[in-house]
């Protein structure tokens, strides 16, 4: 998909998702450092190339990725709290095929510093942001820039239930979750918000399924993840 089309699907597809909610994600404290170095990525695994079918738009839950991650330089920025406290955050925009994904296409271009700094509140690693725009996002569009942009357009469409109140409700399960999503986000099918845990039954990230067409879509059983009557965990970061 070129530069315009896949800005013009992702628009139209969300059209009436943005007139139906504010245009922001979640609120949170966000400091952004003045300078930023994008690190080199290497090609890890085959390259793939294969239509696509559709998106995954991965979102991590911070508090479970950064505990026991707090003093590692890697994850500095969003795991010290000296650059804000974050809640979920983007993991990556996918693009899907058939029973397997599209990666590590063929590109010369690097996501830039400056890209990845306007991106930092949103993907807070640069090391990930390199990385998911080489790995994945060369099999969407030319440019990381229009990678971004897409990514931005899907999450800045976004709200999140009150995470910190659901973490304290007796018997949580991720039906629950599911529900209040829908409640945030009108237009949304319960069939599109993939729940994902770790082996504890911690709440580790969503995926949010979309067509071709940028709007939500039947999840596929690896991306739906735990089901309605799963009990479900989430870590404040205490």
């Amino acid at each position: 998909m070129n530069s315009r089309r896949a800005a013009a699907a992702v628009g139209a597809g969300f059209l009436i998702a943005a007139i139906a909610v504010p245009a922001h994600g979640q609120a949170y404290q966000c400091q952004v450092p003045r300078s930023v170095w994008v690190p080199e990525v290497a090609r890890e695994g085959p390259a793939r190339q294969v239509p696509v079918r559709g998106y995954t738009l991965a979102l991590s839950w911070s508090p479970e990725f950064c505990k026991g991650r707090e003093g590692r330089a890697a994850q500095r920025m969003q795991c010290s709290g000296r650059n804000g406290r974050f809640g979920f955050v983007v993991h990556g925009l996918w693009p899907e095929g058939h029973k397997t994904w599209p990666q590590w296409c063929q590109t010369a271009r690097r996501a830039s510093p400056a890209e990845v700094r306007r991106n930092l509140c949103m993907m807070p690693s640069a090391s990930l942001a390199a990385r998911q725009w080489v790995k994945h996002g060369s099999c969407m569009v030319a440019r990381p820039e229009t990678y971004f942009k897409v990514t931005r357009i899907l999450w800045n469409s976004l709200r999140f239930p009150d995470m910190d109140r659901l973490s304290r409700r007796e018997g949580l399960t991720a039906g629950t979750i599911r529900e209040h999503f829908l409640l945030a986000n009108r237009g949304w099918r319960a069939d599109a918000v993939g729940v994902h845990l770790d082996g504890r039954g911690w709440l580790e990230e969503l995926r949010l399924c979309y067509g071709k067409d940028f709007r939500p879509a039947k999840c596929d059983a690896r991306r739906y993840g735990a089901k309605d009557g799963t009990r479900v965990k989430v870590w404040r970061g205490l």
